[in-house]
């Protein structure tokens, strides 16, 4: 089992900038990528960003290209999302997602809730 835990969410205002963390423990996993899904009320869940298991890659969901950044900490396991230029449409409950690639199975956080004000 592996064991996803967010933080950093708040209120903040438009155009401000909030950064996300999420700290995994439990299983080792060798092929996995990590990262963050939103949910806005009355939405479905979103795919947000995401980085591979070793740091190189990373993917980003249009609306927030150029504006979030993914980041993962190998040593800690951890991984981080810099969000810069916050709109009110980013607000939303973020999960921290850890895909097991090799068993086809999806970790999820408890979400960290972000509103943004305009």
């Amino acid at each position: 089992q592996v064991q996803l835990v967010e933080s950093g969410g708040r209120s903040v205002q438009a155009g401000d900038s909030l950064m996300l963390s999420c700290a995994a423990s439990g299983r080792t996993l060798s092929n996995y990528a990590m990262g963050w899904f939103r949910q806005a009320p009355g939405k479905e869940r979103e795919f947000v960003a995401a980085v591979n298991w070793d740091g190189r890659s990373t993917y980003y969901a249009d609306s927030v290209k150029g504006r979030f950044t993914v980041s993962r900490d190998g040593a800690q396991n951890m991984v981080t999302l810099q969000m810069n230029s916050l709109k009110p449409e980013d607000t939303a409950v973020y999960y921290c997602n850890l895909r097991d690639i090799r068993n086809h199975y999806d970790y999820w956080g408890q979400g960290t809730s972000v509103t943004v004000s305009s």
